[in-house]
């Protein structure tokens, strides 16, 4: 096996890339077949934990969970919450069940939940069971909230003070009472005897202002409004929209119950993108874990739909077999107006869905939005209608053939553009994800204006 590689956790300055971690897959294969727990043990404690995550993650599922089984109890708690969720998963299934208690003791509350939702209800009793009775409820608290919230997201661990304390109070509180704060927080909550949220102090403030000044003089308005039962993705867009680190959540009658930090909130918004992102072409993301069968049910529905849409364009096709017959030219330039028009589509689709989920697509900027999409799709119409007339004439030496696919174009253009924005405004309004069903009603209207206008026309000048 290779030397291990000279970096821990503390030491990070000349720590070698993510590359030169997963130099060591075989290596880690290596140790499990000879069951060299020291081993292993020793590399993954001198690896970042993300790294650690990433080079476990680069083994086969019966590797992996060999790795886990050998390591036991020593792998470490830092690591296995890196891990991806199927791997995380995994690996709480491996672990027996007094090593899962064990890495229960010693994570932050959002991360217990996190652990919490991997065991099957039955297990998550039983190890609940053999805790105190305290600690029992406080680790189940986090399942009070739906899922998705930030109640089910935030920790519990924070640091409130009452607005009355002054910054020497408030600081010998907190060496006092090290071990109880959170592992890391950047600002003091201060509170009212009611525990109702008053505002926050940051703590380069708290650091930077004399020992006899009173909190309240120094506390700051909290910008953010993040309700326990609130969306996760609202509770990410407030962070995104006032640049936060971390933030305070509150219950309906506004007292503080816990925070939420940058770290969970980043997952939330690469998450909510990734689904939005897959979304729009139907499918699910495809883990290193899932198998053919999990795949095809993930994307057969979607296809099944595609389906249905596609006979419905045929439908419109079959209304006009007849001059299809009498002018078979149109067979063959039929395609291009469908497809250009199905971009152009998409195109307004992937800005629309985008801007809705950064919250743009309010108000005005909804209509002021509709407007510039019709507009696109108008100058662009313009322009691929002169485009495929000319390349139309050149090919068939039809003027007649020529105007007729223009002006399709044009009109499926403006409509593409029109209905890529307002098909998933409508859809958002109705209650429905705009990523998830926007673009079969998009590409299923751009087709029927295309061989409806094109086959159309052609019925009306050619014929």
């Amino acid at each position: 096996m290779s030397d291990l590689p000279q970096t821990s956790q503390t030491d990070t300055s000349d720590e070698p890339g993510r590359e030169a971690h997963l130099d060591y897959v075989q290596d880690v294969r290596d140790a499990v077949w000879d069951r060299d727990a020291r081993w292993l043990a020793r590399l993954l404690g001198r690896l970042h934990p993300a790294d650690a995550a990433d080079l476990l993650e680069q083994l086969s599922g019966d590797d992996f969970a060999a790795c886990v089984d050998l390591l036991g109890g020593q792998l470490p708690t830092s690591i296995i919450i890196e891990l991806r969720d199927e791997y995380r998963e995994e690996a709480v299934e491996v672990l027996p069940d007094d090593a899962v208690a064990a890495v229960l003791g010693e994570l932050d509350s959002d991360d217990v939940t996190t652990i919490l939702e991997d065991l099957e209800e039955e297990r998550r009793e039983r190890i609940l069971e053999e805790l105190a009775p305290e600690d029992r409820a406080s680790l189940e608290q986090g399942f009070a909230y739906e899922e998705e919230t930030a109640g089910r997201l935030m920790q519990r661990e924070y640091f409130a003070a009452p607005e009355f304390w002054t910054v020497g109070h408030t600081i010998d509180h907190a060496r006092e009472h090290a071990d109880d704060l959170p592992a890391e927080f950047f600002e003091v909550y201060v509170i009212d005897p009611a525990h109702k949220l008053k505002g926050q102090v940051p703590l380069a403030t708290l650091l930077r202002t004399p020992r006899d000044v009173n909190l309240s003089d120094i506390m700051e308005e909290v910008e953010s409004d993040i309700r326990v039962e609130m969306d996760q993705e609202e509770a990410a867009y407030q962070f995104q929209k006032y640049s936060l680190a971390s933030a305070p959540v509150t219950d309906d009658n506004g007292r503080l119950i816990g925070m939420l930090t940058v770290d969970d909130v980043v997952d939330v918004i690469q998450e909510e993108n990734t689904e939005d992102l897959l979304a729009l072409s139907g499918v699910n993301a495809a883990d290193g874990s899932d198998t053919v069968l999990d795949s095809v049910k993930s994307r057969a529905p979607w296809l099944a739909v595609n389906l249905v849409t596609a006979f419905i364009a045929s439908a419109i096709i079959a209304i006009f077999e007849g001059v299809l017959d009498q002018v078979v030219q149109l067979a063959i330039l039929m395609p291009v107006v469908a497809a250009l028009g199905g971009n152009a589509g998409s195109q307004g689709l992937a800005v629309a869905v985008r801007a809705i989920a950064e919250r743009e697509m309010e108000g005005d900027a909804g209509r002021r939005a509709i407007l510039r999409e019709t507009l696109t799709g108008l100058v662009n119409g313009v322009i691929f209608a002169i485009g495929v007339g000319i390349i139309a004439f050149v090919w068939f030496r039809s003027l007649e053939l020529s105007l007729t696919i223009s002006v399709a174009m044009f009109a499926t253009f403006i409509w593409a553009g029109f209905s890529g924005i307002v098909v998933p405004l409508t859809l958002k309004r109705a209650g429905a994800d705009p990523a998830v069903a926007s673009s079969v009603f998009v590409l299923t209207l751009t087709d029927i204006m295309a061989f409806f206008s094109f086959l159309g026309l052609a019925t009306l000048i050619l014929v």
